[in-house]
C-alpha cells in the first residue's frame, strides 16, 4: 500500500514533466543545436536550429554535423516535427540527415515529414535530388528508399520538396494550426540559398541564411520579426570572393534595423570570426541598437 501511495504522488509529475531541456514549458523559443561552420577546427556543432511552440520541437532549421546529439540533449521529439527546412545544400548544412533519416525509424512517428530546401542550378544539385542520391534506390543508403515513397496519407514517409531560388516570388505553401512556413531567395554567390521565416501566431523568426547583395528584399521579408538568424561567417576587414558570398556585420547589421527586428542573433560562427565579436559589435551597432546576440550550442531564447 505504501509502494502504491508512492506511485500515484510521483506519476502525476512524470507526466507533466517539461520535454525541452533549456525552453520553457510553453510559449514560443528559438533554439541554438549548433552554433559552428563545420570547420574541424572549432567545438560546436554545425549549423542548426530547433523552433519549440507549447514544449514541443515542431521545426528543424538545416541539420549540420552534430546536431543529431544536440536535438537530443534539447529533448527534441522526432515524432513531434511539423517540417524540416533547409537554406542550401552544402555539407555544413545538411551533413546529419542520414543520422536523422536512420535515428528516425525508432521512434514513434507515424505521419508524413515535409522536407523543404532550395532547388538545384549549374552544377550544385537541389534537395530533391540530394535525398535521392543520399536515400534513393540507386543511392548511398538504399534501405531507406521507401521512405521516399508517398503512396497513401496515412504512415510516416518524407515529403521532399525544391523551393525556388530564382526570382523575386515569396513562397508560402506550408501552413498548419502551428506555424506557418515562407521563404525567398538569397544571393549567396553561384550556390542556391534561401532564407526562411515561420510565424507562429504574432511572433516571427526569420533564418537569413547566408547572404550577400540582395539587403532590401531581404529586409521586406524580415519586417518586424522577432528574431533574426544571420550567419556570422566573415568579419568586417573582409575582401574579394569571400564578401561575394556572405554579407560582413556592417551589412548584417543594416538588414537588421531597417527591418525592424528585436533581436539579432549571429549563427554559423566561423574560424574566421572567433576572437573579433568586439570589431563585428561595433560594425553592427552602427546601425543596429537592440539585442545582439552572439550564439553558442543549445542556447534558447523566449518570444
Amino acid at each position: 500500500m505504501r509502494l502504491l501511495m508512492t506511485l500515484l504522488l510521483i506519476l502525476p509529475g512524470l507526466a507533466l514533466s517539461q520535454q525541452s531541456k533549456q525552453c520553457g514549458a510553453s510559449g514560443v523559443w528559438l533554439e541554438i543545436l549548433g552554433a559552428g561552420s563545420g570547420e574541424l577546427s572549432i567545438d560546436w556543432a554545425g549549423p542548426s536550429y530547433l523552433v519549440w511552440v507549447d514544449d514541443k520541437a515542431r521545426l528543424l532549421v538545416d541539420a549540420g554535423a552534430g546536431s543529431t546529439t544536440q536535438f537530443t540533449k534539447a529533448g527534441g521529439r522526432f515524432e513531434d516535427l511539423d517540417a524540416i527546412v533547409l537554406s542550401s545544400i552544402q555539407p555544413a548544412l545538411t551533413g546529419a540527415l542520414p543520422d536523422y533519416v536512420q535515428g528516425s525509424l525508432s521512434t514513434a512517428r507515424d505521419r508524413i515529414l515535409p522536407v523543404f530546401g532550395p532547388e538545384g542550378r549549374g552544377t550544385h544539385v537541389g534537395t530533391t535530388q540530394l535525398f535521392d542520391r543520399l536515400f534513393g534506390e540507386q543511392g548511398a543508403y538504399p534501405e531507406y528508399a521507401r521512405l521516399l515513397r508517398i503512396r497513401t496519407l496515412a504512415g510516416y514517409r518524407l515529403n521532399v520538396k525544391d523551393i525556388p531560388t530564382t526570382g523575386k516570388r515569396r513562397w508560402a505553401g506550408f501552413r498548419n494550426s502551428e506555424l506557418q512556413l515562407s521563404a525567398i531567395p538569397v544571393d549567396h554567390g553561384d550556390r542556391p540559398a534561401l532564407a526562411w521565416r515561420v510565424d507562429v501566431g504574432d511572433i516571427g523568426f526569420v533564418f537569413a541564411g547566408a547572404f550577400s547583395h540582395d539587403k532590401y528584399d531581404l529586409v521586406k521579408f524580415a519586417q518586424g520579426a522577432d528574431a533574426l538568424v544571420a550567419t556570422h561567417a566573415v568579419p568586417e576587414s573582409t575582401r574579394g570572393a569571400l564578401r561575394e558570398s556572405y554579407a560582413p556585420p556592417s551589412k548584417i547589421g543594416e538588414v537588421a534595423a531597417e527591418a525592424g527586428v528585436r533581436t539579432l542573433i549571429l549563427g554559423q560562427r566561423a574560424e574566421r570570426t572567433r576572437g573579433k565579436e568586439t570589431q563585428s559589435t561595433d560594425a553592427i551597432t552602427k546601425n543596429f541598437k537592440k539585442s545582439l546576440i552572439f550564439a553558442n550550442d543549445l542556447e534558447c531564447w523566449g518570444f
